[in-house]
């Protein structure tokens, strides 16, 4: 039974998970923004933002792993390169939107600029997460499913036959 209940807690829901990626994405992508702004400073813009790139995407694959997914600790060496791979996938979905944006208006406002972004933003951020949860963190829910068989699968239930009478009324007369 307890096994059963680690199982359900280590495994949420698409919803569930869905709200946790959000939380943790957005959180530390807000963070991230602060600390590239900060960080640009001291250093170029560019250096800057493939820093913190590459520091929130590892901690986000940890934080995916850990509380998103619930894939039962630290992320592995593998799932940070699927990661890092699903985010530069995201970061090229929304530079290509950027690039078709000039490309269609030759002087685009920062109130358009900021819908194609964010647009294209959620739509690569919808893709990463199902490419997080079934790809790179559902593996795990696969191999705890197999490492423990009796957890993962309802144990079927047995129906007795023994002295039913094989006439409903005689229920009745023995009564």
């Amino acid at each position: 039974m307890e096994t059963a209940r680690s199982q359900q807690q280590a495994a949420p829901g698409a919803f569930v998970a869905f709200a946790r990626f959000v939380l943790c994405g957005g959180g530390i992508g807000l963070a991230s923004s602060f600390a590239v702004a900060g960080l640009a400073a001291w250093m170029p813009w560019a250096l800057a933002n493939a820093l913190i790139t590459v520091a929130s995407t590892l901690l986000a694959t940890e934080a995916h792993a850990r509380f998103t997914f619930g894939a039962g600790g630290r992320a592995t060496r593998r799932q940070h390169a699927q990661s890092a791979g699903s985010a530069a996938a995201a970061y090229a979905v929304t530079c290509a939107a950027m690039v078709v944006l000039h490309q269609l208006v030759a002087a685009p406002g920062a109130v358009l600029e900021q819908v194609v972004y964010l647009s294209a933003s959620a739509l690569a951020g919808v893709a990463r997460f199902v490419v997080l949860r079934l790809v790179v963190f559902g593996r795990n829910r696969s191999r705890a499913t197999a490492a423990a068989p009796d957890a993962a699968r309802p144990v079927p239930a047995t129906v007795a036959r023994a002295a039913a009478p094989a006439d409903p009324a005689a229920l009745c007369r023995a009564a």
